[in-house]
Parts: structure tokens; C-alpha cells; sequence
């Protein structure tokens, strides 16, 4: 990762820690970006800037780091409800449809996204698209025993399925549900994000994807301009 999408990220992450407010209960994203967010979050508890917070996590990755940093901690059961949850994405097309998934964490993030007052992505700006699934590969979360099965439906929606195999560890990616990842590139791109997502649900034996649609209520970008790291609030389109 270049030095200047470092930027871009600690930037945006640091924007986003400002929109939480005492007494909230608050989504915790995953990935890099919102790694460095909910360590502007523990900060700021610790030395009493900001009081009576209490996350929910979308991973246990997070939950490792929250932890680690004092942050107090409440599964998505044991919640009412969540005033504000803030996490990264892979892609982000202009009608502010996503792509997420890169981590395998895309389930719990988006029972936490849906549970949520308030969902506001933060991304720098190499994450903005024109057009899904163009670039990043969409994350199908299915069962064990039907990976083979879910691949072939795929195929014939003319998607190539490929299953998620892990780097450090022989065989494949096994996600925080225990169930595995088919990672798929859709001829052409994603042109309907809201009719695919729901078709790609319908399949038996797929739990969840990465589409993430009509969801989002904000998205900050980080962005680099004259050398200097910044974030913008995008505008929707349409």
C-alpha cells in the first residue's frame, strides 16, 4: 500500500471517529481503514474526550482490537438497536451501492449496517467506481456442502465463481460463520446491484453476498489533492 493511500485512509478514518457522540451504541467496521478508526475511537475513550460508548463489531478482528483497547463491547443480541455504524468497502459505485467482503466479514457487517440508525462508509478514493464488479471480485458466503452446487447456479447467471482460498494455510478461506467464500466476476460488471443481490440470496445454500444496496445514508472519501490528504463527503448521484 502507497504512502498516500495511507493518508487517505488515516484521514478518513480520523473523520469519521468525529461523528460519534457521547452515549451512542456503535457499529465497528472491518478492514484497514476502520482498524485505524476504532483506534481513534479507544483514544479518545481513554483520555475522556468522548464517554459512555458502546461498540458492536462486524468481526472478530475487530472485537480482538476493541478489546485490546478498552473499548467496551456488546454482541448484536444483546443490542435494541445502533445509532450509528461506520465501516469501510471495497467498491462504491455513484448511486452509493457496494461491493464488500474482501475480509469474509461481509455477513455480520451487514446484520450491523441493517441494524443501524445511521450507515456511513468511509473509503479512500481508489474504492470509487463507475461500475461494480468491474474491478473487485463479488463475495458469495455459502455453506460447505454446497459450494460446488452454488458455483454452478453462478455460472449459468454468467458469473465466474471461483472458490476464496486462504494464503497462510493450505485449503480455503473459512469465514467467522464457518461456511466458505465463492469470490465472482459477472461478465460485463454489476449493472443492477438491487435485483442481483436479491437473486444471488434466492440461490439454496448461499447465506449472504457482498452487494450492499440502498443502505448507505453517507460517504467520505479520502483523498489526496496538492500532496495533502483530505476527506470530501460524496454526492449521490441520481
Amino acid at each position: 500500500m502507497s504512502d498516500l493511500q495511507n493518508q487517505m485512509k488515516r484521514a478518513v478514518a480520523e473523520a469519521a471517529v468525529e461523528q460519534f457522540r457521547d452515549g451512542m451504541v456503535v457499529g465497528l467496521g472491518s478492514g484497514s481503514t476502520a482498524a485505524v478508526m476504532i483506534q481513534g475511537l479507544g483514544q479518545r475513550l481513554a483520555s475522556g474526550q468522548l464517554k459512555d460508548i458502546v461498540g458492536v463489531t462486524t468481526s472478530f478482528q475487530g472485537e480482538v482490537l476493541a478489546a485490546e483497547l478498552g473499548i467496551p463491547l456488546l454482541s448484536l443480541n444483546a443490542v435494541d438497536r445502533i445509532d450509528l455504524a461506520i465501516d469501510g468497502a471495497d467498491e462504491v459505485d455513484p448511486s452509493f451501492q457496494l461491493i464488500k467482503g474482501g475480509g469474509a466479514c461481509h455477513v455480520q457487517e451487514k446484520l450491523v449496517a441493517a441494524r443501524a440508525d445511521r450507515f456511513i462508509v468511509v473509503v479512500d478514493s481508489t474504492k470509487l467506481v463507475d461500475r461494480l464488479n468491474l474491478g473487485f471480485l463479488l463475495p458469495v458466503e455459502v455453506l460447505p456442502g454446497a459450494w460446488r452446487q452454488v458455483q454452478q447456479q453462478l455460472t449459468g447467471m454468467d458469473g465466474a465463481a471461483e472458490l476464496r482460498m486462504a494464503q497462510r494455510k493450505a485449503g480455503p478461506v473459512v469465514t467467522d460463520q464457518g461456511n466458505l467464500v465463492l469470490d465472482v466476476r459477472f461478465n460485463g460488471g454489476i449493472a443492477d446491484p438491487v435485483a442481483l443481490e436479491r437473486e444471488i440470496n434466492n440461490i439454496p445454500g448461499v447465506l449472504e453476498n457482498g452487494l450492499f444496496v440502498n443502505i448507505v445514508d453517507d460517504v467520505l472519501v479520502g483523498e489526496v489533492s496538492d500532496g495533502v490528504a483530505g476527506v470530501r463527503s460524496l454526492e449521490k448521484a441520481g
